[in-house]
């Protein structure tokens, strides 16, 4: 479609486009996706893409005058009762209002999609995917995690360094946790904390897992109970590959509804830790 015949999109039609691709009756229970802040009826031309809402995100939001900025963590996860800007995520949420740039934030929805979060990991690190790890009740071809082979086995510490090369660099580095001389072929990923997966990543035959946000006791435990070697990355690093894809997607989609948005990728560092010794 010619240019002069874009439509102006609008925030709804971005929350649309995007709920389309990242559905939110996907998402856990416990989480709270969707439009954080915005009018639906503002225009938009031009969308930015974070894994966290942090004030060095939205300086970005603000400096390159984008509308909308699209988070994969939700400012809000856990209730208020205030958004007054005498807190952290209050004074965002005004800055942004006042800047008229509008919060949508797509989590687990983006975690379980075909296109999303574990999906790009897996594909990152060379993985033919099989299957989710959890795949969702309403459909399994998508859910939490994901599961597959390697094109040729290889050992631990050769797989850590593909690990290591392929993601953002961040403090927080890589830890390892198995013999570095074992063979590994069947790889389960996680992007994010996937604690809560390392029991189906065993149970469907994984040599090793890649996830973050390990702890001391859960890697333990599982590494007494199940011969699986383990790779925790930073939290940040594992998610924000997918920052990509879905920019791509979110202009082809919006495109094909007639809509001309430019969707840019910030490459802030969001990760907590900024140094080690």
């Amino acid at each position: 479609m010619a240019d002069e015949q874009m439509r102006q999109a609008t925030v709804g039609d971005v929350v649309r486009v995007v709920h389309r691709r990242y559905d939110p009756a996907t998402a856990e229970d416990w989480d709270t996706v969707g439009l954080i802040c915005g009018d639906p009826d503002l225009p938009v031309r031009s969308v930015l893409l974070a894994v966290d809402a942090t004030a060095q995100s939205v300086d970005e939001a603000l400096e390159r005058g984008v509308e909308l900025l699209l988070v994969h963590h939700p400012l809000l996860l856990r209730p208020v009762s205030s958004v007054a800007a005498v807190e952290p995520a209050g004074r965002l949420i005004h800055r942004l209002i006042v800047g008229g740039c509008a919060l949508l934030a797509a989590h687990t929805n983006a975690d379980s999609a075909a296109d999303g979060v574990s999906q790009v990991l897996a594909e990152l690190l060379g993985v033919d995917i099989s299957a989710p790890v959890i795949p969702s009740h309403s459909d399994s071809r998508i859910g939490l995690g994901r599961i597959g082979d390697l094109v040729e086995p290889t050992t631990l510490s050769e797989f850590a360094d593909k690990v290591y090369d392929e993601l953002p660099l961040t403090a927080h580095g890589l830890r390892i946790a198995g013999d570095l001389q074992r063979v590994v072929s069947r790889v389960a990923v996680c992007g994010g904390s996937g604690s809560d997966l390392l029991a189906d990543a065993a149970r469907l035959g994984a040599d090793v897992v890649v996830t973050a946000d390990l702890k001391h006791h859960n890697a333990g435990d599982f590494l007494a109970a199940h011969d699986v070697a383990l790779i925790d990355v930073s939290h940040w690093a594992s998610e924000w590959p997918w920052l990509s894809r879905a920019a791509r997607l979110i202009e082809t989609d919006l495109a094909a509804d007639g809509f001309q948005v430019k969707a840019h990728v910030s490459t802030i560092v969001s990760d907590p830790w900024t140094a080690r010794r």
